[in-house]
């Protein structure tokens, strides 16, 4: 019985598929299999019940669960006080939104190189809808998302925000004083996905107008900034973002008469024993923020959801 073991367990337990388990710890599934014979034959028990679908835990399984979470998390623990950072290693799926993507991503991976360097990182970028899905269904470790994940067993942090302003091409002729709802509303608005907080808000903004604007939404930053620059719409977006192009003069702000949310990110990860490396990269991930000049960082506390 090692640590490889009960962590193989452990991962079947919560995933309830070998299949996932061995996605989830980079083995094959004779491997994965192979560890629970093993740990089944030196317990003299069994551990799941593999008659469905699903591994589901039996009797005997359910009471291993208890203690080999508890050696889990001592074995994290150690490894966070007496091991060198170099002699921690894994690899850590971090599931970020593109907003972050586009602003400090790239100085915390430098982070946690410098801190970890045995530690392999995995990037998932994604809309904050689908990160807290795969965060909750533990496709990954890190969630850096809008909104919070209020789920047990979670731990999700306020993390930053940022502002958004309206740009458009110089194309598009607009006023230098702040324009109304109702003539925003005749201006096509390109936008972040159907599904998402800012989204919501651009139509709340404009519902009232009663006019049929057009909206064209889109998951890639990226396209919303290139159809923006080419006149297709206008659009309202993070200044971080925009720096070269409002540099440039390919797009310029505007003012609207009403103001749009923030967008406000937080940090999310799993609580469960054994979690200690992805904390530390979480805490890691605060403290990359708050040195950024760019990013103002909530002072408030943990929550555990």
């Amino acid at each position: 019985m090692n640590i490889k073991t009960l962590e193989t367990f452990v991962w079947i337990a919560r995933l309830g598929s070998f299949r996932a388990t061995a996605k989830r710890l980079y083995a094959s599934q004779p491997t994965i299999s192979a560890r629970i014979v093993s740990l089944e034959d030196e317990l003299r028990t069994e551990l799941f019940d593999r008659t469905g679908r699903k591994a589901v835990l039996t009797a005997k399984g359910r009471q291993l669960l208890v203690y080999a979470e508890k050696i889990l998390q001592l074995h994290s623990e150690l490894l966070e006080t007496v091991a060198r950072p170099d002699a921690i290693h894994g690899t850590i799926r971090l599931g970020v939104s593109e907003t972050i993507a586009y602003t400090w991503l790239p100085r915390l991976i430098e982070k946690i190189s410098e801190a970890y360097p045995a530690i392999n990182l995995e990037l998932d970028v994604d809309i904050s809808l689908n990160l807290a899905g795969k965060l909750t269904s533990r496709e990954i470790d890190i969630a850096f998302l809008i909104g919070e994940v209020n789920q047990p067993d979670f731990v999700s942090r306020p993390f930053c925000r940022y502002s958004l302003v309206w740009v458009a091409s110089p194309s598009i002729a607009l006023p230098e004083q702040p324009i109304s709802l109702a003539d925003l509303a005749r201006i096509p608005i390109i936008t972040y996905p159907r599904r998402s907080e800012p989204y919501a808000n651009i139509r709340s903004l404009i519902t009232p107008t009663n006019h049929p604007t057009q909206i064209h939404s889109s998951s890639s930053l990226s396209t919303i900034i290139r159809m923006t620059v080419d006149g297709l719409g206008v659009s309202a977006l993070p200044r971080e973002i925009l720096t070269r192009e409002l540099a440039s003069g390919v797009l310029r702000e505007f003012r609207v008469e009403a103001s749009l949310p923030d967008l406000v990110f937080s940090t999310a990860y799993s609580a469960s024993p054994g979690a200690g490396v992805v904390r530390a990269v979480a805490e890691l991930a605060l403290a990359t923020v708050t040195e950024d000049n760019r990013i103002q960082a909530p002072t408030t506390g943990d929550h555990l959801y």
